[in-house]
């Protein structure tokens, strides 16, 4: 992990207290919704929704339900509330994209809220032949556990340290996965460091920054339009996230 990823720091109590915003941005999507039915429509190809620490498919089930209006074959991922890697949890999600795919008959789409998107990058990363392309949401994967202000709560929910970390499990969780990448962040993040949140730019690689809480991030209207324009992409034909024209007034550049 790089000097860097070590040195980051948690957000501040300020950013921590404005996730109450989060019921706000829910607001937003309901009343988003006629706009939001202007997003590319999907081909049908299944996507796996991962929640994040704590929470439950009960979380990601207005994502899922916009995805499934707009044509795809959407999964939650069936195990209840999100308390770790525990004992169980890594077979259980490698079965079940190998259930997608088989039943489908086509490579399946990850998308993870959190630590959600830890794990769909490292499934990623074991199951390149099953997986067609990888979402996250201000997923942590860049940075050390304790540039978040979860870490407590994942000691507690899942019994194991936050620094503990499983090669088994697709080894190092900062490295980019084998397939197409996107990972949506938010510099006003009160949970996670957002540099920690943000990917390498590459062939196969990409953020997309957008202006959302950490615990709204699964509804917020920009992130749910980006989510639908990355899956909207044509196997073996992906390029990077257009910010021309509107976009650049929705989503700040994440370079800058």
């Amino acid at each position: 992990m790089s000097a860097t990823a070590q040195t980051l720091r948690p957000p501040s109590r300020t950013l921590m207290f404005l996730e109450g915003r989060a019921l706000h941005e829910f607001g937003a999507f309901v009343g988003a919704l006629p706009l939001l039915s202007l997003a590319p429509r999907g081909d049908g190809h299944p996507v796996l929704v991962f929640p994040g620490l704590v929470a439950s498919d009960g979380s990601t089930r207005p994502l899922r339900s916009f995805l499934r209006n707009r044509g795809y074959a959407v999964s939650g991922w069936r195990q209840g509330r999100n308390l770790g890697l525990r004992e169980g949890v890594q077979r259980a999600m490698l079965d079940l994209v190998t259930e997608l795919n088989n039943v489908h008959g086509r490579k399946v789409s990850l998308i993870g809220w959190s630590l959600g998107g830890l794990y769909a990058r490292q499934l990623a990363k074991m199951m390149p032949d099953r997986v067609r392309s990888v979402i996250t949401l201000g997923s942590p994967f860049a940075g050390t556990p304790k540039s978040t202000n979860a870490w407590r709560v994942y000691e507690m929910a899942s019994g194991r340290s936050a620094e503990e970390q499983t090669q088994r499990f697709g080894g190092p969780v900062a490295e980019p996965p084998p397939v197409p990448t996107t990972a949506i962040f938010s510099r006003t993040d009160g949970i996670c460091a957002w540099q920690g949140c943000m990917e390498k730019a590459s062939a196969l690689s990409e953020s997309i920054e957008v202006e959302s809480s950490h615990c709204g991030m699964g509804h917020h209207p920009a992130v749910v339009y980006a989510v639908a324009d990355r899956l909207a992409q044509p196997e073996g034909k992906w390029t990077p996230f257009d910010r021309t024209g509107w976009r650049s007034m929705v989503y700040p550049d994440p370079n800058r």
